[in-house]
């Protein structure tokens, strides 16, 4: 149960993604840093370095084309 919580936050952050709520770096950048701190400790590793590298990755993962949408809205 201990490591189910921290997927399911993951999940529930993840999921805001394609719907439009996550739409500036900061908030991609916030979003990444708490799903990589909640995988890190549902895999028993280190939940600062995975917030580090998920905020990373949610911070740039726009300029690299990773989590771009069409901009015709």
């Amino acid at each position: 149960m201990t490591k189910f919580l921290p997927l399911a936050l993951a999940a529930a952050l993840l999921s805001g993604c394609q719907t439009g709520f996550i739409d500036s770096d900061v908030e991609r950048g916030l979003a990444g840093a708490a799903a990589g701190y909640g995988i890190a400790k549902a895999v028993d590793g280190n939940g600062d370095r995975g917030a580090m590298i998920g905020g990373l990755a949610g911070v740039f993962c726009d300029d690299l084309g990773g989590c771009a949408r069409p901009r015709g809205y």
